[in-house]
């Protein structure tokens, strides 16, 4: 009988950590990164979902003779703020983990592959 308390409190466990790695998940679309290419011409608001958020052009970027130059701005303001995006879901997510297991995590468990 005690195996099965045992493995009954270690389900209960294990929802309770699903439960918060899905609200930690939801707080990601919370966290906003901000980026800036061409010098502040073009800047991209992301969250911590890697969505897109906004994008905003300077008047003097949008030039219809140099559509070229205006696309560069814009992947290059996009991927900034992808990777902002990325870095800070990393630390709002090893908070949440460093909460949820004694010592930040499992010795030896390689936490890379849940994005941390």
């Amino acid at each position: 009988m005690s195996n099965q308390f045992n493995m009954a409190d270690m389900f209960g466990k294990f929802a309770d950590m699903q439960n918060k790695m899905k609200e930690a998940q939801e707080r990601l679309a919370e966290v906003i990164v901000e980026a800036e290419a061409g010098g502040g011409m073009v800047k991209v608001k992301a969250n911590g979902n890697r969505e897109i958020i906004s994008i905003d052009l300077d008047e003097d970027v949008i030039d219809p003779d140099d559509r070229e130059m205006l696309e560069d701005l814009v992947v290059a303001g996009v991927n900034k703020a992808l990777e902002k995006a990325e870095e800070a879901a990393k630390q709002k997510m090893q908070e949440v983990y460093k909460d949820m297991l004694p010592g930040g995590g499992l010795p030896g468990m390689d936490m890379s592959k849940f994005g941390l």
